[in-house]
């Protein structure tokens, strides 16, 4: 939110009936402070899994596509991306929107000529453990009750013992989480050759070694 510093952001909520750092949610804020809420893209890029999908998410992924607030999930497999939108039993109903075409500029009246950047063809679908467990799910709050009611039926996800959390929602960072300052290695232009001899492994050699 606009009138939120970094500092206040990453603080825990003082009270526990607080929403957002305010004391029952959006519903509480004043007009003009609700009006400052701009919509909302989330990205949350997963790994479910080693080679395989581990069917232990499996069910926690399908009650995503139920949320009101999903986008669908990007993913695929190899050599294949696709853009899930849902699914039926145990497949995932994908679209393959792969036409690379010119930007196109909007009209004055705010009309869009937007009739070849839809799908040719119908949606497909792939068995569920077929999906390469390297994902992104995708969510979209237009308003701050949307995001608030997105907050809670995740953590409602969080607690279902029929599968395991995709991932969980946190008032403030967990102290396990090292930042980058704690490492010593905040970008800075005149070390950059440390940095660099740092994150390079390519000369570096592995060996598996039997138990």
């Amino acid at each position: 939110m606009p009138w939120l510093d970094v500092e206040g952001a990453c603080c825990e909520p003082e009270g526990a009936g607080e929403l957002n750092g305010c004391p029952g949610g959006a519903c509480a804020l004043a007009e003009e402070e609700t009006a400052l809420w701009k919509p909302l893209v989330l990205l949350i890029p997963l790994r479910l899994g080693l080679s395989d999908i581990n069917e232990a998410y499996i069910g926690t992924l399908k009650q995503c596509f139920m949320l009101p607030q999903s986008l669908g999930v990007i993913g695929g497999k190899p050599n294949s991306a696709h853009y899930f939108i849902g699914y039926v039993g145990e497949e995932l109903i994908y679209l393959d929107p792969h036409t690379t075409q010119p930007a196109v500029d909007p009209c004055e009246d705010g009309q869009v000529p937007d009739e070849t950047y839809h799908c040719q063809h119908p949606p497909c679908r792939m068995h569920i453990c077929e999906l390469d467990p390297s994902i992104a799910a995708g969510f979209f709050c237009r308003t701050e009750d949307e995001f608030d009611d997105w907050c809670m039926r995740i953590r409602r996800l969080s607690c279902n013992r029929g599968g395991l959390p995709m991932f969980e929602l946190v008032d403030s960072q967990p102290s396990h989480m090292v930042s980058m300052d704690a490492l010593n290695l905040t970008p800075d232009f005149s070390d950059s050759d440390r940095l660099e001899r740092f994150f390079d492994s390519e000369d570096e050699e592995f060996e598996i070694l039997s138990l």
